[in-house]
């Protein structure tokens, strides 16, 4: 006696036409369809993952469903209903398109239900076969989104790297002409030294006395150092200048006015001249005021080109780090040095702005594409600045939430009304006034997060509150081993 397979249970022509999917079908069609499609029960649990090799398109007959995406590791549920019709996992087979190829969610029964299962091979030829105009009107919309989407999204990128680039020329040139000016004066000091160097030196001033005014010029310069750092009131530095002034001017210094400021400066105070004066006596007096005047003077010049040279290269540094050139696009990185890359690559754009940092020093770095974060970042403090209008307080925050690190960018704006953050994340969406935006940045941002590094990107957001959190696995190998559907 050999074992027979039970045939496949189907729906009559008749039965299939009371589904508002198949209504409008030809009896010849619903013949058709009748023959290529079966009923499948389902008692429980979960009937397709997200990921998973699309092969079947279900239709509910009875019972009720429930459609969930994965998030921060999560199944988070997006729709549930009974309602007799609705359909789920390879309705868009006949798409050509490699993505088309997988479940876009993870469909689970609640408790036992009925399903007309149609193949994902028969639902591509039933469409290409009935449908061949309706197959070309779609794929050519959903083409000529997809172009749509990338092309804005370059220009997206092209606008933030134009306004990223013009800012960064602005923040060069500040140290740039504070380096060159500097240089000038420095060249115009240097020479007046040479020509009192001659004069101290001529001969007259023994060498005790020219040792003791060098000692005194290191002195001086020492002063200086311990000084620069230092916040002296202002009226307390024009107290010091007075005396200085009144000093000099009562031993026979010319221009007084120009030289006390520059003492002044240094620390140095009237005692401190008296040293000079004890040290040169009254006859090279002025000539030893000028030459620690231009040492002083060369020494704060140098200071300032420093000061330049250090904060060009610190820009330079950090646009190489937002950039990522010469480094591999997938790597190891620590997310504070990229945060803090991006705030440097936009510091034009927060004049005026408290920008507050709380960083967990104890945050482990992660593997991530570290020029595609650094996209996320601008993304989100641009609009933060945008919604502030003028002044305001941008906070980020880092810190590591179990297996995950957690990065927070929040501002003190107006906040997100419910009916528009519902929907800030959709492509194209913008509250932005024309021309203004593309309604691309976040939807940029939440595939780089959530489609590339299989992290979390939400918001919260409230009056006088808002706060986006980007969530990032600490090990995404791991991650994508515990969780398969993630590899979709």
């Amino acid at each position: 006696m050999t074992d027979q397979a039970v045939a496949p249970r189907r729906l009559t022509p008749d039965e299939l036409r009371t589904l508002f999917l198949f209504e409008s079908l030809t009896e010849e069609q619903l013949e058709w369809l009748s023959n290529a499609g079966y009923v499948e029960e389902v008692h429980g649990g979960t009937v397709f993952n997200e990921g998973d090799e699309a092969t079947c398109c279900y239709v509910l007959l009875s019972g009720e469903l429930r459609l969930c995406k994965l998030s921060h590791g999560e199944l988070v549920e997006i729709n549930r209903t009974s309602q007799r019709g609705v359909y789920a996992g390879a309705f868009n087979a006949f798409f050509g398109a490699a993505e088309t190829k997988a479940y876009t969610a993870t469909m689970q029964v609640t408790k036992p239900s009925e399903f007309f299962v149609v193949s994902a091979e028969t639902m591509a030829t039933m469409m290409n076969t009935w449908f061949p105009m309706a197959v070309h009107l779609i794929e050519g919309f959903v083409m000529g989104m997809r172009r749509t989407n990338e092309t804005l999204g370059e220009r997206e990128r092209l606008l933030a790297l134009g306004s990223l680039s013009a800012g960064l020329t602005h923040e060069l040139n500040n140290p740039a002409a504070a380096a060159v000016r500097a240089a000038a004066t420095l060249r115009q000091r240097v020479s007046g030294m040479r020509s009192k160097l001659a004069m101290l030196a001529d001969g007259t001033l023994d060498a005790t006395k020219l040792h003791q005014i060098v000692a005194l010029q290191d002195d001086a310069v020492e002063r200086l150092e311990k000084n620069k750092d230092k916040d002296v009131p202002p009226m307390e530095l024009s107290d010091r200048e007075d005396t200085l002034t009144d000093w000099l001017d009562d031993h026979d210094v010319h221009a007084s006015w120009d030289v006390a400021p520059v003492l002044a400066a240094a620390g140095l105070d009237v005692p401190w001249m008296e040293n000079v004066l004890a040290a040169v006596g009254p006859k090279y007096l002025e000539g030893a005021v000028r030459w620690l005047m231009y040492t002083i003077d060369t020494e704060s010049l140098m200071n300032e080109i420093d000061d330049s040279v250090t904060r060009i290269s610190t820009l330079v540094g950090a646009a190489k780090q937002y950039s990522q050139i010469d480094r591999a696009p997938y790597q190891t990185v620590d997310l504070r040095e990229l945060l803090k890359s991006t705030l440097v690559m936009m510091s034009g754009k927060l004049q005026g702005y408290e920008v507050v940092k709380d960083f967990d020093p104890e945050l482990p770095a992660i593997p991530a594409y570290a020029a595609e974060l650094n996209q996320v970042w601008t993304n989100i403090i641009d609009n933060a600045v945008s919604a502030m209008g003028g002044s305001g307080t941008l906070t980020l925050r880092t810190r590591r939430d179990g297996g995950y690190a957690v990065v927070e960018i929040g501002d003190t704006g107006p906040g997100i009304p419910d009916e528009i953050r519902r929907r800030i994340f959709e492509p194209f969406f913008t509250t932005k006034p024309i021309g203004e935006g593309t309604g691309l940045g976040l939807d940029i941002s939440w595939r780089i997060v959530v489609k590339k590094h299989h992290g979390d990107l939400r918001v919260e957001s409230e009056p006088g509150r808002t706060v986006f959190k980007i969530v990032l696995p600490l090990d995404p190998e791991r991650e994508l081993e515990s969780d398969p559907a993630l590899l979709a």
